[in-house]
């Protein structure tokens, strides 16, 4: 398995973080399940793929107080 640089991954960080922005507060969750399934097809292994949804799931932080501010809640 090939890992990204920290740059790279501070790039796609990024543009994903933009992206989810882009589509919408109303499409977040359906841009999200996209991408995941498109990234998953590429990768082509279920179980990696499924190890990879446990791993971020369990891993995933709260939402921070300035978060919910820069969304207008």
């Amino acid at each position: 398995m090939t890992s990204l640089s920290l740059e790279a991954r501070d790039r796609l960080y990024a543009r994903c973080a933009n992206a989810v922005s882009e589509a919408g507060v109303s499409r977040e969750s359906l841009f999200l399940a996209r991408l995941a399934l498109l990234l998953f097809e590429q990768i082509g292994d279920e179980s990696r793929c499924t190890r990879a949804i446990d791993d971020a799931l369990r891993e995933l932080p709260q939402p921070s107080l300035s978060a919910g501010a820069a969304q207008g809640y």
